[in-house]
């Protein structure tokens, strides 16, 4: 099971995150976020063993995504920008984000190459973070692994879990202080109801 804390900036949080629980952690490289963290920084965020690190892109050229997967060490290139389904990066784990609002259609991301689809909120011009989460009830029954996102804390993630029975679940926004700074508490509570919800 993934428990993913995205945003990371710094490494207070990232062990703290780690210490409450997650198994994933997710960097944003998107120059326009207000997560963004350049990738040599990220790089010297340390997680260790059994922690997935995760590169957040948006429209990147797939040359560059390798790149970064090297030089920040990830694990994960989690794209959130309008890739072709059929032209992912090589050489890399891909989670494909998709936004789902009303009417959704989830045929194509339930054949495409990503290990794993992050549902998101609907976002307007954003990718991800806008802390708005949608119908969870229409993922259940997608032939994919599927990561919740959008709008989760530790309030309504049982819920989320519940509903969609997803691989993974994903919180950024609903568990920071500032944009880019966790709260701990909010993280850890967050992290503690997701694991009770997912039995690990």
């Amino acid at each position: 099971m993934i428990l993913k804390i995205c945003g990371i900036t710094n490494p207070e949080d990232a062990a703290a995150a780690i210490l409450g629980g997650a198994t994933a952690l997710g960097f944003n490289f998107w120059p326009r976020s207000p997560r963004y963290i350049a990738p040599n920084q990220a790089a010297g965020i340390p997680t260790g063993p059994g922690i997935r690190r995760v590169g957040v892109f948006v429209n990147e050229p797939p040359a560059r995504i390798e790149e970064i997967v090297r030089i920040a060490a990830l694990d994960v290139a989690q794209l959130h920008g309008d890739e072709d389904l059929a032209a992912f990066p090589a050489a890399v784990v891909v989670w494909k984000a998709a936004r789902v609002s009303a009417g959704f259609d989830f045929s194509a991301y339930e054949t495409c190459s990503a290990e794993a689809v992050v549902l998101d909120g609907p976002a307007g011009e954003l990718y991800g973070g806008s802390g708005q989460s949608f119908d969870w009830a229409m993922a259940a029954g997608v032939r994919k692994r599927i990561i919740l996102a959008g709008g989760l804390d530790a309030s309504n993630v049982a819920a989320a879990i519940a509903a969609a029975h997803p691989w993974g679940v994903d919180a950024c926004s609903r568990i920071e202080r500032a944009p880019g700074k966790k709260d701990h508490q909010k993280m850890n509570e967050f992290l503690q109801a997701a694991r009770a919800a997912l039995g690990v």
